[in-house]
């Protein structure tokens, strides 16, 4: 019990950190979301007075006027509260309002890219690392380069061909803008046909290090004590595979992949820019280009709260499955 309660305490500590960072990062940044949103009124023609910037302070969050340890106890009430501000980018819209709306798109789209390519990844890399040497082996390069190539050239390349010369997919958007979004199989069909093509792009850069990384963990348990027991016991070549090597081999994998899930609700920034998908990738880079402190803090804690989720769900469990594990802790 104790290794599971030092774990618990380290992931608490590290989530107040991050707050702390989540707070510091953005105030260290020029410009202020304030004088932003005052710029805007004064081109409509409003007036600007000291009491019209406080209240616009107020309104996104604190007045800037106070003290740093002041605002920090405020933010640290206002996120215990559920209170994330409101954003500037799409003022008058709540932070946690964007944040909601954005992150279903996003969740859907790179965690089953990110679901995809592990899977294939690991299948791949389990059978070309029960053979290297074969001509399997050359299945390594091909998807080395995918992933070595600039993330946009790809996305660009992909649209060209797919999109612009043999019109199979849609060039940008998350659906058929003259429907109404629901659950219903006309707006979803549409939401798929228009998703395909970012996640094709995902999974296609992704690919080869989940093959890569599964190959070579398989090429390393292969020559362990216990698969050469097992083939000494006459054991078929698909026991061995799936009950011994693979089961083996795989669990780099496991921990990669759980990491991964918890860098899904950061999005694919780039992959939403160029195909103008409505996830949460595309509202944290215009909140930066807007200094939109309360939405950029918003969208790191959502991502700080799965990436710690993600590591401590993978610590217990290698504690369950592992003992050494704890004994060594």
């Amino acid at each position: 019990m104790s290794y599971f309660a030092r774990k618990l305490g380290f992931y608490v500590v590290a989530l107040w950190a991050a707050l702390t960072l989540n707070f510091a990062i953005p105030r260290l940044m020029p410009g202020n979301p304030v004088d932003i949103l005052l710029a805007k009124l004064q081109q409509r023609g409003g007036a600007v007075t000291p009491e019209t910037r406080k209240a616009y302070a107020l309104l996104l969050g604190g007045d800037d006027s106070e003290p740093l340890w002041s605002q920090y106890i405020s933010y640290l009430g206002n996120i215990l509260h559920g209170d994330l501000g409101v954003s500037v980018s799409y003022y008058p819209a709540t932070v946690s309002d964007v944040i909601l709306q954005s992150l279903p798109w996003t969740i859907i789209l790179v965690g089953i890219a990110t679901i995809l390519a592990a899977t294939l990844g690991v299948l791949l890399g389990a059978f070309v690392g029960w053979r290297p040497g074969s001509w399997l082996d050359s299945l390594i390069p091909a998807t080395t380069l995918l992933a070595a190539v600039p993330y946009f050239w790809l996305a660009l390349l992909l649209t060209y061909l797919l999109s612009r010369v043999l019109g199979w997919f849609p060039m940008q958007g998350g659906y058929d803008v003259t429907l109404t979004p629901g659950w219903n199989w006309e707006f979803i069909s549409s939401a798929i046909h228009y998703g395909f093509l970012p996640a094709l792009t995902i999974v296609l850069a992704s690919i080869g290090g989940w093959l890569l990384g599964m190959r070579n963990m398989m090429v390393s348990t292969l020559s362990e004590d216990y698969v050469l027991t097992a083939e000494a016991k006459g054991l078929s070549s698909r026991t061995i595979l799936r009950s011994y090597a693979s089961r083996n081999a795989v669990l780099p994998s496991v921990a990669g992949f759980a990491i991964s899930l918890g860098f899904v609700v950061s999005g694919s920034v780039i992959t939403e820019q160029v195909f103008s998908y409505p996830g949460i990738g595309s509202r944290l880079l215009g909140a930066v280009t807007n200094n939109d402190y309360a939405l950029m803090q918003g969208v790191f804690l959502f991502i700080t709260l799965g990436v710690l989720g993600a590591n401590l769900l993978v610590d217990l469990l290698y504690g369950v499955i592992d003992p050494r594990t704890r004994a060594r802790s």
